[in-house]
């Protein structure tokens, strides 16, 4: 890497000002994150400059531009990361995230000089750097989110004294250059990938959701007054550090400088996009990225129309803990593991912090994590001396991840079962394929009254029938079932939920 000139002494406007430029022209074609480092100290330089408003401004805008190269190069680099997130990849990253809050900064500090009473005269319209300003917090927002990391302190708080700015100033509404975003666009589309629980998806996933807001057609309104109808209806307090809250699960104080919003009309849309594709319609046809064409696709569109069109309260009250757990990653080892319960599978330790009838919270404690990914089926079980009998294996769901630092990984697991029966699957119909490996959860009355497969996914088509299920247990037994409903599908697994036909 090269070595970042030292900062010069501010008493050299014209040699700091040529210093910037010389290091844009030799960094053109350079868009790696591991230069973001020398990228900050421009902006540190610049920081320490005083030349006039209009001149900073001039040479902000040639700063964002090679950062906005950056960002767009290392986003594709962040679809598929293991957790925890490795040490380099982490400092890499947050070299970046540190180049973007400064810029964020001083976009802001040119903003005050420019409604100064006494200020200088500019030709630079204030909607212009109010935009660079929230696409550069926006991006800080993106990337937090593909790392599973927390979103830093302020950054919402930011967002959303840029869009107050702006709907103060009657600029909103004004779109972009070369017909982008106008400031209310940008900032609802970062609103609706928070409330779609960004930690719940993968990388990959939430790529997928980024694309799909930024293309959708519905424009959404924002006013003082809730919505008359519907469940789909969130507000947000613009005096705090936090994106959104449904309204079904939290009412603002009556104090609360609050906004309300509506999203009826895009679950609607993504209900509408999700019944075509499950058609068969290609995504291209529909305007969608090709992502939509693949299962994963086409559950984050099942989803999304429940996190934004009918967001649900906590049904149970979350408990406290602190005991140890072992974890058995992946449907494959789970099957083997339940097959064969003295197989030697390989697991890893996690605490649980927190349990409801629902599922539980952990914190990693040691073994592996590459292979964890969220929507994967995992078994859990409390290790051994927690109760004198031995504990059950647990099936259940990774709903979200948080991955804060290279050493720390916290995991929301979903329960769907006490127990499951390892299976293969025979499809009469294609006697070419191999037998398909999958767990059979028990009926449990009133949520689950059938039983149901969970698979891999994509190996089973929607309404199958004829599905020989081979159970090799203390009796060996033949079963032939058909799907009724697809009740999870995840980028790793699906769930059907199946009736039996007849006795074999």
């Amino acid at each position: 890497m090269d070595t970042a000139p030292e900062i010069s002494s501010p008493l050299k406007p014209e040699a700091n000002v040529k210093s910037i430029l010389e290091w844009l022209a030799s960094a053109h074609e350079r868009t790696r994150a591991e230069d973001a480092g020398q990228l900050y100290r421009q902006l540190l330089l610049l920081r320490e400059t005083p030349v006039p408003t209009a001149q900073r401004i001039k040479l902000l805008d040639l700063l964002y531009a090679h950062i906005e190269r950056t960002v767009n190069a290392e986003l594709p680099q962040l679809h598929e990361v293991s957790l925890p997130i490795s040490r380099k990849l982490r400092q890499r990253v947050k070299a970046l995230l540190e180049a973007l809050e400064t810029l964020t900064q001083d976009y802001f500090n040119t903003l005050a000089t420019l409604f100064h009473p006494e200020g200088e005269d500019t030709p630079r319209p204030p909607h212009v750097s109010l935009r660079r300003a929230m696409h550069a917090i926006a991006w800080q927002i993106r990337i937090s989110h593909l790392i599973a990391a927390p979103t830093a302190l302020g950054r919402w708080q930011q967002l959303h004294t840029a869009f107050c700015t702006a709907r103060r100033l009657g600029l909103d509404a004004l779109p972009g250059p070369r017909g982008g975003p106008s400031v209310q666009r940008i900032y609802t589309n970062v609103l609706l990938t928070a409330i779609a629980q960004p930690a719940s998806f993968t990388s990959a996933e939430l790529e997928f959701i980024n694309d799909y807001i930024e293309h959708l057609p519905q424009q959404m309104e924002l006013g003082v007054l809730p919505p008359r109808d519907g469940n789909a209806i969130f507000w947000i307090d613009l005096d705090k550090d936090f994106p959104a809250h449904a309204l079904i699960r939290r009412i603002p104080a009556a104090d609360t400088n609050v906004l309300y919003f509506s999203c009826e009309a895009i679950a609607r849309e993504a209900s509408r996009h999700h019944a075509e594709l499950s058609k068969g319609t290609p995504a291209s046809t529909l305007g969608l990225p090709a992502f939509a064409d693949t299962h994963a696709g086409q559950a984050v569109l099942l989803r999304l129309t429940t996190l934004w069109g009918n967001p649900q309260k906590r049904r149970f009250p979350r408990r406290r803990q602190s005991y140890r757990a072992n974890l058995c990653l992946g449907l494959e080892n789970l099957w083997q593991l339940i097959k064969t319960p003295e197989a030697n599978i390989e697991t890893s330790e996690w605490m649980v912090t927190n349990e409801s009838p629902d599922g539980y919270a952990l914190m990693h404690m040691s073994g592996q994590t590459e292979s964890l990914r969220i929507g994967d089926i995992v078994a859990l079980h409390a290790a051994r001396g927690r109760s004198e009998a031995s504990p059950a294996w647990h099936v259940c769901v990774i709903r979200w991840a948080i991955s804060e630092n290279p050493e720390h990984v916290e995991l929301g697991l979903q329960l769907i079962a006490s127990r499951a029966i390892a299976a293969r699957i025979v499809q009469p119909y294609e006697l070419s394929t191999s037998p398909i490996e999958a767990l059979i959860l028990p009926e449990a009355p009133p949520l689950r009254p059938l039983e149901s497969l969970v698979v891999a996914s994509g190996v089973l088509k929607p309404n199958s029938d004829r599905l020989i299920v081979l159970v090799e247990a203390e009796n060996f037994s033949v079963r032939e079932v058909r799907t009724t409903h697809l009740d999870e599908q995840t980028s790793s697994i699906e769930v059907f939920s199946v009736s039996t036909d007849d006795s074999v």
